[in-house]
């Protein structure tokens, strides 16, 4: 006789795709030390998100075992998932986002430096690039708001009041925090926070060399083409994956 299945099998390509997500997370320099987590809506009651357990090492080094089913209340979503693991304190930031924004399959929550030190220079994430970071700058344009509060959003009200600042836009800062990023997909909030993060690093280099940022004209932001999810996702993604073989899991062969 074969060996039981463990808590929910029929999950394990999204559990590694959450698992390696978190890596690329990491290797971006988005994700130091043990702190972040991403999540993914399953159905309309639960949704797998990192979780930590009894051999937390950090999003660096993340394994399919660390991403867990739970309901949006932070109870198991099937029998056996929380053995040895708990949800992160802060949850309700990806459940109430998923509850108030039905188009939002994937949430990423984590602390970028350079988007901290950025945001607490007082300077915005704007479209000071073009054809260097072409989805960037689009999301940039759309706006990236500003959740005024820094604080360690554990609770469905804290979480509320981030869904508010966010405004419907698909990532938010967090003062003196991080940021949070929804999507439609796994891939694209990771993508998402890769490009905020990127904009964040050039407005601080641009600043420190005495530079003043400025916007991309609206004559030049029409001339960007839209590459399509097949080369803005799918092709960035494989490239994420092959960049973190070489950062965090160098081939040994």
């Amino acid at each position: 006789m074969s060996a039981p299945a463990p808590p929910s099998a029929e999950l394990e390509p999204l559990r590694v795709l959450i698992a390696e997500a978190c890596r690329v997370l990491a290797g971006r320099g988005l994700a130091e030390g043990i702190l972040g987590h991403l999540s993914l809506r399953i159905d309309d009651r639960r949704l797998l998100v990192r979780c930590r357990g009894p051999r937390e090492r950090g999003l660096g080094y993340t394994v399919p075992d660390d991403i867990r089913l739970v309901d949006l209340d932070g109870g198991e979503g099937a029998p056996g998932e929380l053995a040895g693991y708990s949800p992160p304190n802060e949850l309700p930031l990806h459940t109430e986002v998923l509850r108030c924004r039905p188009e939002v399959e994937a949430v990423l929550h984590a602390h970028p430096p350079e988007v901290v030190a950025a945001d607490l220079a007082g300077l915005r994430i704007r479209p000071i690039v073009g054809a260097f970071d072409i989805p960037g700058t689009r999301l940039a344009a759309g706006g990236v708001p500003v959740h005024p509060r820094g604080v360690l959003v554990r609770t469905r009200a804290l979480a509320e009041e981030m869904v508010e600042s966010m405004a419907g836009r698909p990532v938010v800062i967090l003062r003196g925090h991080g940021l949070t990023s929804a999507a439609d997909t796994v891939e694209q909030a990771v993508l998402q926070a890769i490009s905020v993060d990127g904009l964040a690093r050039l407005s601080l280099k641009v600043v420190s060399a005495g530079g003043v940022l400025t916007d991309l004209p609206d004559a030049d932001l029409a001339e960007l083409p839209d590459l399509g999810a097949g080369f803005t996702t799918a092709t960035a993604w494989r490239h994420e994956v092959a960049r973190l073989r070489g950062v965090l899991e160098p081939d040994r062969t």
